[in-house]
């Protein structure tokens, strides 16, 4: 508490992200806090079903390999970790976490999980209205097979307080992985909006991790950005009134300007002005950066009002399954005979009278992402046809009918890929914030 500034650090932007430079960001970025962001709306619900397969599964792929390079540096630092990445099974996460850290000989590292995000038996059994589309929750209840609430920072702050010095935790809001560590080095009230706004702001530009330091930004002859094979990864000096300074370690890949910052700013944002949070509503209208040196944003004038009544639930449930075949052909006359192996696909589909119930079959570049284009003929084109049935059956036609291309299509066919896979689909609801009850379990290594 009474800290004049902390420094937080951006180590992950989602699953699959790179694990160097957060290493990098511990050993040369001077954290007191690292955060890792994991978890994206559908990945809660595949971990469920990964966790109905294995009671002791449903965590983040990565998070064994995540703490076997990071946890000794961290440890020697004082840096402490905040993570998302107990995806379905935060109190799994901590133990498969604090296995690491004894194989490491790391004895005596206090970790936590914070729970309470599953909420799937309080809306089991309610008929709620769907926030981001038409219907009701009652019109999937049969296929739903998770609800997490969007929990708040307030729970990552007690743990930190209680000496935890790696956290765990399930879905939360994305910026509440920053802000948590905010309200916990600075005594911040669970009523002080302009600051709770203010380090929603900085949580929300430090998210996505590359993709403020140029990853996403990078368009080569629009927006260049050197030395992408080395991108390091953001951080943030935050004062205590809420402001904080952006930038990244010096000599790292990619860049940390007002550009990259406005991009990140606007990613996922409906209302500039009402950015709804489980501790805030955040108003990102009054920001200002200002570029204040080389690889450093200054960012000020965020503010807040009241946290909104209700949470955010992410609703995942089974939707069908996916069929999916892809084949190129090559040469003089490419786009034609790719053109003419959907043709064939079309028809073997109505001939054997698949219970296929949407079908997309595209050329890639040609009209996979713009059908209005039309330049000169590719050399080379490749197609992929993927359709989505109720059944497994019923999906794994699309792919048996694109490998029968082979010796049956168009001449030249080559490179066939299939796959077949479950559709777990998201939809959103509302829960009252007091339904939702966030509980902290601690364990030692």
């Amino acid at each position: 508490m009474g800290r004049a500034s902390i420094r937080i650090g951006a180590g992950a932007g989602f699953s699959g992200d790179r694990i160097d430079p957060a290493v990098e960001l511990i050993t040369r970025g001077e954290l007191d806090f690292l955060c890792f962001e994991c978890l994206a709306e559908r990945t809660i619900a595949l971990a469920q079903l990964a966790r109905a397969q294995d009671p002791d599964g449903g965590y983040d792929p990565l998070l064994k390999a995540r703490m076997r390079a990071c946890l000794p540096e961290a440890v020697a630092r004082g840096v402490r970790i905040v993570t998302n990445m107990g995806a379905a099974n935060p109190l799994a996460a901590m133990r498969a976490a604090l296995a690491e850290a004894r194989d490491l000989g790391l004895h005596g590292l206090r970790m936590a999980a914070v729970l309470g995000d599953d909420v799937l038996q309080a809306v089991t059994g309610q008929d709620l209205p769907l926030i981001d589309r038409p219907g009701r929750l009652g019109d999937i209840a049969p296929q739903v097979v998770s609800a997490n609430a969007y929990l708040g920072a307030f729970p990552i702050a007690r743990a930190l307080d209680q000496g935890a010095q790696v956290v765990f935790t399930g879905r939360v809001c994305d910026p509440a992985l920053f802000l948590g560590p905010m309200i916990h080095a600075f005594g911040w009230a669970v009523d002080d909006w302009t600051r709770l706004g203010r380090g929603t702001a900085v949580g929300h530009l430090l998210e996505c991790a590359g993709q403020l330091t140029g990853g996403y930004f990078a368009d080569p002859g629009v927006k260049d950005v050197a030395d992408l094979a080395r991108l390091g990864f953001p951080l943030a000096v935050v004062e205590a009134d809420g402001h904080a300074t952006l930038t990244k370690v010096a000599g790292t890949g990619g860049c940390l300007t007002v550009a990259t910052a406005k991009e990140q700013l606007m990613y996922e944002i409906l209302d500039p002005a009402a950015y709804r949070q489980a501790d805030v509503v955040a108003d990102f209208t009054g920001i200002t950066l200002t570029q204040t040196g080389p690889d450093q944003v200054r960012v000020t004038g965020a503010d807040g009002r009241a946290r909104p009544a209700e949470v955010k639930v992410s609703v995942g449930y089974r939707d069908g399954f996916i069929g999916e075949g892809q084949i190129s052909y090559a040469g003089q006359s490419a786009v034609a005979r790719g053109e003419l192996a959907i043709a064939i696909i079309r028809e073997r589909l109505a001939l054997l009278q698949a219970p296929v119930d949407e079908l997309r079959c595209d050329l890639i570049g040609v009209n996979a992402a713009n059908v209005t284009a039309h330049r000169p003929a590719p050399a080379e084109v490749r197609v992929r046809i993927a359709g989505r049935a109720a059944s497994a059956q019923a999906a794994r036609i699309i792919p048996a009918e694109v490998d029968a291309l082979y010796l049956n299509g168009p001449a030249g066919g080559g490179g066939v890929t299939t796959s077949l896979r479950e559709v777990v689909a998201v939809a959103s609801v509302l829960l009252p914030q007091g339904a939702v009850v966030p509980t902290i379990l601690h364990e030692v290594a």
